[in-house]
């Protein structure tokens, strides 16, 4: 048996009265995943470990069964290893955002969502002017970045900028959590000061701002940490000889690549609201012809999520439903195999929070002769009554591998 587990980013959210006391689920219409969960059996799935920062990497890599007391060292490690990055012995590696200050206030985290064509020349301008032996900026993908810093102490505490829109930002800037790790923190700080006088008088900056654009007018590091140590996926699931996954985002590419997973590059892929479903759809299909397992990742509604816009996530929910969920079940129907399908946000990013939490996500699974649960819709509230109950970290995939 195959199996692909299809992930909406931050999709989960809270009841609100935007919704009308409903969940953006509930509130969306979704045919297809109410159709699935119908089929299959459904659950609460917690996926940020205790004591772990709800971030994305925390999450995801739990969905995928990895340990995170074992694995964890951080985001900025994980997009490094996409990016092309090979991490040395002593490398610390960070999240590096290009954000929007405005007076005192971080406006936001993604200066604007900023092209990827753009943050190439800023990175190049920050390489140049603020770069050395021992401080490397790479270029990612829109407003993520990262920076490399030669035997720095990943003993700090950051703050993930989405979590702070329109917060003074000085007050959050590294702190060092023991006397070893205090050079480290000053050196961060001074670099995020030193790149706002960079960035300021940039080019690609100017013709924003005349354009009516967010300036991306300083970096924010965050999320420090080593080269991590994860088992291969193959190793940990026998059953998975061979393995693909589809993002838009480094950082998940990055999960995949120390899973041992293909990375399949999709055309017009953005991780936002306006990617491309539809290429999406046909690399998943394609890649589960050749695979085992595929992980399909969609970005938009965390990102929506984090905009605090509400119409717009409940469109990145339904197009997720029409464009991803039902087109996959429509082909799979067809197919001699049997498949294992899983849909899951990874964690919930609520409209009115702007950021992300620790609440336990729905999920739902179906594999051809499932004894299917009395849930008849895909929730938050629904999955209260799913026949699996609360599952925990790496109990998911390990429960969802079990069908051979």
């Amino acid at each position: 048996m195959k199996h692909i587990i299809i992930l909406g980013d931050g999709m989960a959210d809270w009841p609100d009265e935007k919704c009308g006391g409903k969940t953006l689920l509930q509130y969306a219409r979704t045919p297809h995943m109410d159709h699935l969960a119908r089929l299959g059996r459904n659950g609460l799935l917690k996926t940020v470990a205790d004591g772990f920062h709800p971030g994305s990497e925390v999450a995801n890599m739990s969905v995928l069964g990895y340990h995170l007391p074992e694995v964890y060292e951080g985001r900025g490690v994980l997009e490094a290893a996409n990016i092309g990055v090979e991490l040395q012995p002593g490398d610390l590696a960070m999240r590096c955002n290009l954000v929007c200050i405005e007076g005192e206030l971080l406006k936001n985290h993604s200066a604007g969502h900023i092209s990827t064509e753009e943050a190439d020349e800023l990175i190049g301008a920050l390489n140049r002017e603020l770069g050395n032996e021992r401080v490397h900026f790479y270029t990612g993908v829109q407003y993520r970045h990262l920076l490399v810093i030669k035997g720095g102490s990943k003993h700090l505490e950051t703050i993930p900028p989405h979590d702070v829109p329109l917060r003074p930002y000085r007050p959050l800037m590294a702190k060092s959590l023991c006397k070893e790790a205090e050079e480290t923190a000053c050196l961060i700080n001074e670099l995020v000061m030193k790149s706002q006088q960079v960035l300021e008088r940039h080019a690609v900056n100017q013709r924003r701002l005349a354009s009516g654009k967010d300036p991306a007018n300083s970096i924010w590091p965050w999320s420090p940490g080593y080269r991590p140590r994860m088992e291969l996926l193959s190793k940990k699931y026998p059953q998975i000889r061979r393995g693909s996954v589809i993002s838009a985002v480094d950082l998940i590419n990055g999960i995949g690549y120390y899973a041992g997973l293909r990375r399949i590059k999709v055309e017009g892929a953005t991780g936002l609201f306006d990617t491309n479903y539809e290429n999406k759809v046909q690399a998943a299909l394609q890649a589960l012809q050749e695979d085992d397992f595929v992980y399909l990742h969609v970005e938009a509604s965390d990102e929506a999520g984090h905009e605090g816009d509400y119409a717009l996530k409940q469109r990145t929910i339904e197009d997720l439903d029409s464009r991803v969920v039902g087109p996959i079940l429509e082909a799979l129907a067809s197919w001699q195999e049997p498949v294992a399908i899983a849909v899951l946000p990874d964690h919930p990013t609520p409209c009115r929070l702007r950021t992300h939490t620790a609440d336990p996500v729905p999920f739902v699974m179906y594999y051809p002769g499932i004894d299917p649960d009395d849930v008849s819709a895909f929730s938050e509230i629904d999955a209260k009554n799913g026949s699996y109950g609360l599952l925990k970290e790496d109990e998911f995939m390990n429960l969802f591998m079990q069908n051979k």
